[in-house]
């Protein structure tokens, strides 16, 4: 098979490399290879028009909304995302305070501003604090059986309701008031699904799952927007690098291909266009998103991947997370909330829910962050994860966006009760 699409640079030296895939670890991959002057023969391809993958920051609402990616986790000098904006100055001085850095959160999402019961009624910030520190002291408890070999039970989820079952049981107040604990107890297991991407913690793996490094730093966001780092990272590379619009179908690999232009020589791998252009090369770096490769595994490689590579493919899961978005033309919340929790009464986390997703998707959401940098309407973010998100995304017999914002309004009408 010879290139039809590629670009000869025959003047060039060094190997010639492809970059799969214009996300943030393309970008990155771009970027350093660019610094080396052994790869001046580099190409990124970009399946759409424009690059940074998941992040992808737009103006509306008066200020920044952020469509994908957030928060810096961890924001500290271990954190390579954090070294980045602090080189680009993206981020507030207080965010790049010494102070800043030094702050360990366990990896756990800070405390809600506010919290409201589905009655609407307030939630005292003690039950909310006390809830707090018996879950997440038992969220740490689980990373202590990494590379445990008799672990108690499989999942995370199990050892949790384990736990919380027999506290649950020493609980000497009065019917009412331990519903309200166990509700509580379980809008903080929201929190954690959504954290770790899932739709129950029922499935994410006890064993392994300390595997995650927490790195010391409370979390920040970008003021101007996340998408302020991929741009920057663009603006390092040569102004031809990125070809948009080149979504790839295959990639050949293990043999011997030549190019028109380049006579004599010949390129292990043939990265194959939709369109049917063809580019040849020395290396490739694949960085499309792993639900990608599982839906396209068994033709985007020729030959296939190796069988333990396929496989890893194959096992490795990952979640879903949605937001939704929400404009009031003034705020009803006080001007320092950040936060406000929901805590549907009727739920706990040790009754499984029967009741059919599009019934009760919106029991899902972890409640409602205020976003930053907005003068006085309301910008509230719904986070809603796992099978939720896919239910919603299947939905037919209505408009999934209205029937979402429709949701998640009722759900502020019933806790709020001020709309």
């Amino acid at each position: 098979m010879e290139s039809s699409g590629g670009r000869a640079e025959g003047s060039a030296r060094g190997p010639r490399v492809l970059v799969v895939g214009s996300g943030i670890a393309g970008l990155g991959a771009a970027q350093r290879l660019c610094r080396h002057p052994a790869f001046r023969q580099l190409r990124v391809l970009e399946a759409t028009a424009r690059a940074g993958g998941r992040i992808r920051s737009e103006r509306g609402f008066g200020g920044v909304v952020e469509l994908g990616a957030h928060w810096i986790h961890g924001p500290s000098q271990g954190n390579p995302v954090f070294q980045l904006a602090a080189k680009y100055q993206l981020l507030r001085e207080k965010d790049l305070s010494e102070e800043n850095q030094l702050i360990e959160t366990g990896g756990h999402v800070g405390l809600p501003s506010v919290s409201y019961a589905s009655s609407g009624v307030s939630v005292s910030r003690e039950l909310v604090v006390e809830m707090a520190s018996l879950f997440y002291g038992l969220i740490d408890q689980t990373r202590e059986f990494l590379h445990t070999a008799d672990a108690p039970v499989p999942s995370v989820g199990e050892y949790l309701k384990k736990e919380i079952r027999q506290r649950a049981a020493g609980w000497t107040e009065d019917e009412e008031s331990r519903k309200l604990k166990l509700a509580v107890l379980n809008s903080f297991f929201n929190v954690e699904c959504c954290v770790s991407g899932t739709h129950s913690m029922d499935l994410v793996a006890l064993v392994p799952f300390g595997e995650y490094t927490v790195l010391p730093g409370l979390d920040c966001t970008f003021p101007g927007g996340y998408q302020g780092l991929t741009n920057h990272i663009m603006a390092s590379l040569p102004e031809d690098v990125i070809v948009f619009n080149k979504p790839v179908k295959t990639i050949h690999w293990n043999g011997s291909f030549q190019e028109a232009l380049s006579l004599g020589e010949t390129f292990p791998v043939l990265v194959e266009c939709e369109d049917g252009a063809c580019f040849p090369a020395h290396h490739v770096i694949v960085t499309v998103p792993l639900g990608f490769l599982k839906e396209h595994l068994d033709t985007f490689f020729e030959p296939p991947l190796p069988t333990e590579k396929a496989e890893a493919i194959r096992k490795m899961g990952f979640g879903t997370n949605n937001k939704i978005f929400l404009e009031f033309e003034e705020p009803f919340w006080e001007p320092d909330c950040q936060y406000i929790q929901v805590v549907w009464e009727d739920t706990s986390p040790l009754e499984d829910v029967a009741s059919e997703l599009r019934h009760v998707w919106f029991k899902k959401l972890i409640g409602f962050l205020v976003l930053p940098s907005f003068d006085s309407a309301l910008k509230a973010v719904g986070r809603r994860w796992g099978r939720v998100s896919f239910h919603l995304k299947r939905m037919k017999h209505l408009d999934s966006d209205t029937q979402s914002g429709e949701g998640v309004v009722l759900s502020l009408q019933m806790v709020v009760g001020v709309l």
